[in-house]
């Protein structure tokens, strides 16, 4: 099972991460932050960029955090995880509005 090793934050919400076989993906993360427990990373870009990784998952100050399994697999991982995730991908949440 792959895990998050490293997250760099990028302009325009994309955070960059480094998983455990050594690959690095690219996530645009907007549409994730969603409702009021993210306000402050959609308001406050320099918060957003207080990323980091703490038990293979992608988390901020104030205890808020995204589900590896969505940053990697864009959902739960695959029966055959053999195949390398995708590259670079824009995650979207099924109820999402533009961030503005």
């Amino acid at each position: 099972m792959l895990t998050i090793r490293s997250v760099e934050t990028l302009d325009d919400y994309w955070l960059r991460l480094t998983l455990s076989d050594r690959t690095t993906i690219e996530r645009q993360v907007s549409d994730l932050l969603r409702g009021p427990v993210f306000e402050r990373l959609r308001t406050n870009y320099a918060e957003f960029r207080r990323a980091r990784v703490r038990h293979g998952m992608v988390e901020w100050p104030g205890d808020l955090d995204l589900a590896p399994e969505v940053l990697v697999w864009n959902g739960p991982a695959p029966q055959d995880a053999s195949e390398p995730p995708t590259a670079r991908l824009v995650l979207h949440h099924p109820t999402a509005q533009p961030v503005r």
